[in-house]
């Protein structure tokens, strides 16, 4: 079973890696020490801690209604605007998602860098590498 050390987990599930040390000097996830003295996460520790953040995080908070289900909460990084065309870009944790929208719908929805926005993924394929 493959582990992940503090660090890694950290970026994968879009923290600190001094967030991800202190979850787990609090208990919240179990390591263990490889030979070197380096604290690991078990791979499938650390797959159900991740489906309890994203629980605990929807916990208590008011949900748009939507059908897209993927959704990454970020921040503005970048808007190109064209004559028709614009390309919006979002740093949602270690994501960086850019999206091709009109430039009306950026200026309805008051589009500015600097300012939280969702990013909502809805696709018919989805491609996975294995890493």
């Amino acid at each position: 079973m493959q582990s992940y050390t503090i660090g890694q987990a950290a970026r994968l599930l879009g923290v600190s890696p001094d967030t991800a040390r202190r979850w787990a000097d609090a208990g919240r996830v179990t390591t263990h020490r490889d030979d070197s003295g380096r604290r690991l996460i078990d791979g499938r520790d650390l797959a159900a801690f991740s489906v309890e953040l994203a629980k605990a995080g929807s916990d208590g908070e008011e949900a748009p209604y939507t059908s897209a289900r993927n959704a990454f909460p970020g921040i503005v990084t970048a808007i190109k605007l064209g004559d028709v065309a614009a390309q919006v870009e979002i740093q949602a944790g270690p994501h960086r998602l850019v999206s091709l929208l009109t430039r009306e719908a950026v200026e309805e929805l008051g589009l500015e860098v600097g300012m939280e926005a969702t990013a909502r993924v809805k696709s018919t394929n989805v491609h996975i590498d294995r890493t």
